[in-house]
């Protein structure tokens, strides 16, 4: 589980201009995270070589990931009808 406050914490000092209600709308759509989002980083081990030989040198994760980054991948089941 995540803890609202730590994200709370981290946001503060990441947006330091920001207003605690924008802090706090954020930090309730992070800890929400787990609910709806699974993550699935681990079925691709190989993310290092994947982002920077397959992608353009115009991929964004690409350059992130060449810049030493670390990715995370988190997948969302389809809506239910």
């Amino acid at each position: 589980m995540i803890d609202r406050e730590k994200v709370l914490a981290v946001l503060q000092k990441r947006f330091p201009g920001s207003s605690l209600e924008d802090r706090a709308a954020a930090a309730n759509a992070i800890v929400g995270l787990g609910d709806e989002w699974e993550d699935v980083t681990a079925r691709q081990p190989e993310m290092r070589h994947c982002a920077a030989i397959h992608c353009s040198e115009s991929c964004f994760i690409a350059d992130q990931r060449l810049q030493g980054y670390e990715l995370r991948i988190l997948m969302k089941p389809p809506a239910a009808d």
